[in-house]
């Protein structure tokens, strides 16, 4: 088990921080946060996949066109100023922004303007330490951060058109054109280098402080990566192509409970005969990355690790799919190795199988409980596996995910007998006002190791502050908490709960 002791944490990402350049960033409120966190008996902040958004599906952090670089938007203006890269008066530049939404467009116009003067001082001021720093973190990312800058500095040259639109010698990496479009573009190149350097001494420092206090960083990882990515495109061999750079085979699920036509996701699939051949190191490497920014990692549509759902190109559903078989096994065990405590956590929600269940216990992972999903009409859909006393230790439980409404909008708009079911098992009166906090100590309660709570649901939030809908293209990824939204009060009042249920950090 890798989670010791009954403890507790928040769900919250870095996105929907307050700040005042219209979206959270790695800045002085992610340090409140940690702060409050701390107050509240909190030992786990989760937070979302911290890859760039820009370009790709409606900003999701799950649609990236890296697995590997941080997103430049959660830079901080504020600690560029500390640090000696811009001045007070550069953030002043009457630009206004929405408090209570991330405005991704605008955002990203603003911080361009920032981030260009920035790399500007770096090269006019950086001292021989900043300097050693700077060529520290290139060689220490060395495997996948020169292939990112290329491509994101091309993908800008080419009028962000997708790379199998690029000519056809960088589409497919001849050397020769590569390296002389590359010399041709030197500056745009060493500014997305410059960019994630920038990235990760925030995000570093960050985790520092927050290690200082005793909390643990809880990430995600999605299974699979876009298309239009820099890993596609450095690693066509490892994903389902035709000769010109088409996917051949895309991801989704089934039809299910949720979805007469299933979910056609449109990422490429894997080619895993392709990298069974080179020990899965694109993976394994993958994996390790995300292991140094977190001390616990969420594997997103963790099924697909025993089977995955391929649909062949041209379909305009996924209903026409069909299983195949995935190596997850023989990437858990070369994890193993490496990682012998295996920080990983199983996210096994949906319609799982009993070979999923198994290679859960053959690694003995953590799943993902869900409360609200246990007081549904339909039974047969969860088969009660959420309901409170069905629950294991070895798990992690939510009210509600990322992915789903909040407590509060859910039960407003759930079935009369839903809501009894609910009233009758935790024994109390419910209403709009209450119904936060009755799921909240449910989860707390619960025999489950690790109890993780959103936001949104500690506050009592409704349907505006939603995270993500699924299967929806606008209005996702943008709710923001304002700014002393979520205070001491509410850390005091969840440090409490937190003891009261026995989870607080040693």
């Amino acid at each position: 088990m890798i989670i010791p002791n009954r403890s507790a944490g928040l769900l919250l990402h870095i996105t929907s921080l307050p700040s005042r350049f219209g979206i959270g960033d790695l800045g002085p409120e992610a340090y409140h946060f940690a702060d409050l966190l701390q107050e509240a008996g909190q030992k786990y902040w989760q937070i979302l996949p911290l890859n760039p958004t820009e370009g790709g599906y409606g900003h999701s952090p799950y649609s990236s066109h890296s697995a590997f670089a941080g997103n430049p938007l959660l830079i901080s203006p504020e600690l560029l100023v500390e640090e000696g890269l811009l001045q007070r008066k550069d953030l002043d530049t009457g630009v206004e922004f929405r408090e209570d939404r991330v405005e991704y467009d605008k955002v990203a116009d603003y911080k361009l303007k920032l981030w260009q003067l920035a790399f500007q001082n770096f090269r006019e001021q950086a001292d021989a330490e900043a300097q050693k720093e700077y060529k520290d973190f290139q060689r220490e990312h060395q495997a996948w951060l020169p292939d990112f800058a290329l491509f994101s500095a091309f993908k800008k040259n080419f009028g962000n058109r997708s790379w199998v639109e690029w000519p056809t010698e960088i589409k497919q990496r001849a050397e020769e054109s590569m390296n002389a479009l590359a010399s041709e573009m030197e500056d745009e190149v060493e500014f997305e280098i410059f960019l994630q350097f920038l990235f990760y001494r925030q995000w570093e420092k960050l985790k520092q402080y927050c290690h200082g206090k005793g909390i643990i960083f809880f990430g995600d990882m999605p299974f699979y990566v876009s298309h239009d990515s820099a890993d596609v495109w450095s690693n066509p061999a490892y994903f389902k192509l035709d000769e010109q750079g088409n996917a051949t085979g895309l991801s989704g699920v089934p039809p299910d409970f949720f979805s007469e036509t299933g979910q056609l996701w449109g990422t490429p699939v894997f080619d895993w005969k392709a990298l069974a051949k080179h020990g899965y190191d694109w993976w394994i490497r993958r994996i390790d990355h995300n292991l140094r920014l977190f001390g616990l990692l969420r594997l997103d549509h963790f099924r697909a690790f025993s089977a995955y759902w391929e649909v062949p190109a041209g379909e305009d559903t996924a209903r026409n799919g069909s299983w195949q078989q995935s190596p997850g096994a023989d990437i858990l065990h070369l994890l193993q190795k490496k990682h012998p405590q295996m920080p990983i956590i199983a996210e096994d929600l949906g319609e799982i199988d009993q070979p999923v269940r198994d290679l859960i216990k053959q690694f003995d992972l953590p799943g993902m409980l869900v409360l609200i999903f246990a007081f549904v009409s339909d039974e047969k859909a969860f088969e009660g596996s959420f309901m409170p006393h069905n629950h294991t230790r070895n798990s992690i439980v939510y009210t509600g995910t990322h992915d789903n409404s909040t407590v509060v909008a859910w039960f407003k708009e759930a079935k009369a007998g839903d809501r009894k079911s609910l009233s009758d098992y935790a024994f109390h009166e419910l209403s709009e006002e209450n119904v936060h906090e009755v799921m909240g100590r449910l989860a707390l309660a619960s025999v489950a190791q690790l109890a993780v709570l959103p936001v949104q649901d500690v506050l009592g939030l409704g349907k505006e502050a939603t995270m993500n809908k699924p299967s929806t293209a606008r209005g996702n990824w943008e709710w923001r908490l304002k700014r002393n939204e979520f205070n001491r009060k509410h850390a005091q009042k969840l440090h409490a709960l937190t003891k009261l249920y026995g989870r607080m950090p040693e």
